[in-house]
């Protein structure tokens, strides 16, 4: 006999996802803020693999670079930091009521699958080696993931009334 789940235990795995999805996207802003400082903590872990030694030095040449002759283009990553915040935000509507803003969660799985071409196209462009287009695409992946266990969910919830 398949055990049926009650209305308020999908409640409390819709609320869990998401709370885990809010927390992730709040750091992820976070972290495009203080990337210096972070690609320096990084470096010393990075001797033993020469790839990614290689590339995080030039990601940190890069940055010390622009940040001493053009500060200015740092007030793209505030706002990358600024976008992030707000989407973690934007998710608090589903947290508390998940069938009346069961749209965030399919704008969230759109984005999500929009992250792969953006992330080839412009990851291609702007020079980024493919193992770290891949990785930046995982981000997507896992996130449509997630929202898509949290959209099924809500569809058994919305059956539950």
């Amino acid at each position: 006999m398949q055990k049926t789940l009650q209305p308020a235990k999908i409640r409390v795995q819709i609320k869990r996802s998401l709370g885990f999805f809010i927390l992730a996207l709040f750091i992820s802003g976070l972290t495009a803020i203080p990337i210096q400082e972070q690609l320096e903590m990084l470096l010393p872990y990075t001797d033993s693999i020469a790839l990614f030694r290689t590339w995080f030095q030039h990601l940190h040449t890069a940055v010390v670079v622009t940040k001493e002759k053009f500060p200015v283009l740092f007030y793209g990553l505030d706002w990358l930091a600024f976008a992030h915040f707000m989407l973690a935000i934007l998710f608090i509507g589903p947290y508390k009521n998940p069938v009346k803003n069961k749209w965030v969660i399919q704008f969230g799985m759109i984005s999500c699958l929009c992250v792969i071409p953006y992330a080839m196209v412009f990851g291609y462009i702007r020079q980024i080696p493919f193992w770290w287009r891949l990785m930046d695409c995982s981000f997507g992946i896992f996130g449509y993931a997630l929202l898509k266990y949290v959209y099924e969910k809500i569809k058994l919830l919305e059956t539950k009334k």
